[in-house]
């Protein structure tokens, strides 16, 4: 059975602040600190904007391309680490805005930034199964950071969506491969409005770790190679993580680029690989085969291959694309950026 995307959604917020406007209030050491993470712009969430009603609207944009009806969806798994609740879950709204029908499994996911691919494997093996038709896979996040502290260069906010089923694949996922351990590179306690790093553990033993461990367990399984693969995408917290495992696994940089867009929207943890999945979707010529490898702090990965076909060019255009909202935008100063993002009211 041919089980993948059906279809698949984004939004991203219009508002942008540029990283150099955050180092001008910050000084001369945070534009090193901004020039260390290579990025060159962030999105910001507006006042009536969070985790839910991004992840509403980029299901939207899902159901548009897989033109199916939303009651023939029968699970909802949504994956954030930001919800405007700290009980209440966001899959049951979307279940009412979508017009799902209320017989539907659904529930929140929590692995830092790489919840939402979880969801996309739980649904995988629910419609192998037999289980249910179609399945919705939401990562949406409003990440944040402390004001003059590294992560408020690239915390940022958007969504992602994907209706994954067997009937109507134009992207089918061929194998995935999982990579897991207690690594604490990353966490924000109970009543903390911050997350904190652990320094020494992000890089080597956190992120490039599990990247490669499930990459290259999901090529030894499969038989795959790097020339295999017409794509590559990773998880991206900044522009040089991504580009360094690139090269370290051996993929050269035409494989990667179209996949990068932290550059110019940050690090919107759920979203993060997989908005790159989706410029690549809507860029990939048919009859290709692309890596994806998200991530998630604490820490995991999960590598996916996935194969695209013919029908895939007719999807595309049936909703709002990456490069549309890329091209939308609105820069806004310091000043706009700690009100939208109600950092004042926390300091009050």
């Amino acid at each position: 059975m041919r089980v993948g995307i059906v279809g698949w959604g984004a939004y991203l917020p219009r508002f942008r602040i540029a990283t150099r406007e955050i180092a001008r209030v910050w000084g001369d050491d945070a534009l090193r600190i901004k020039d260390l993470y290579l990025i060159d712009e962030k999105t910001v969430e507006y006042f009536d904007e969070d985790a839910l009603t991004m992840a509403i609207e980029a299901s939207f944009n899902a159901l548009k391309r897989a033109e199916i009806h939303p009651q023939s969806i029968d699970v909802v798994y949504v994956g954030t680490e930001s919800k405007p609740y700290a009980v209440k879950p966001i899959a049951s709204s979307i279940i009412d805005a979508l017009g799902i029908d209320r017989k539907t499994y659904a529930v929140d996911m929590e692995f830092a930034c790489k919840a939402c691919s979880e969801g996309m494997v739980s649904i995988l093996g629910m419609v192998k199964a037999g289980m249910v038709r179609y399945g919705l896979a939401v990562g949406t996040d409003t990440s944040q950071g402390e004001p003059g502290e590294h992560l408020e260069y690239s915390a940022s906010s958007g969504a992602v969506a994907f209706i994954i089923g067997s009937d109507g694949v134009v992207a089918e996922i061929e194998a995935y491969y999982p990579y897991t351990s207690d690594t604490p590179d990353f966490w924000r306690r109970d009543k903390s409005p911050y997350p904190v790093h652990g320094e020494g553990f992000t890089g080597e033993p956190a992120y490039f770790r599990h990247i490669i461990s499930a990459a290259k367990g999901l090529m030894e399984s499969t038989g795959l190679k790097v020339s295999d693969f017409d794509y590559a995408v990773f998880h991206q917290p900044n522009t040089r993580f991504p580009l360094r495992v690139a090269s370290i696994l051996g993929f050269p940089l035409e494989k990667v680029k179209s996949g990068i867009v932290v550059d110019k929207i940050g690090n919107t943890y759920n979203a993060s690989a997989l908005l790159g999945l989706c410029k690549v979707l809507e860029e990939t010529k048919p009859n290709s085969r692309i890596l994806v490898v998200t991530y998630g702090s604490g820490a995991g990965s999960i590598a996916f291959s996935i194969w695209v076909n013919d029908e895939i060019s007719r999807k595309v255009n049936l909703a709002k694309t990456i490069k549309e909202y890329l091209e939308n935008y609105r820069y806004i100063d310091y000043g706009l950026y700690v009100k939208f993002r109600k950092i004042i009211t926390l300091l009050h």
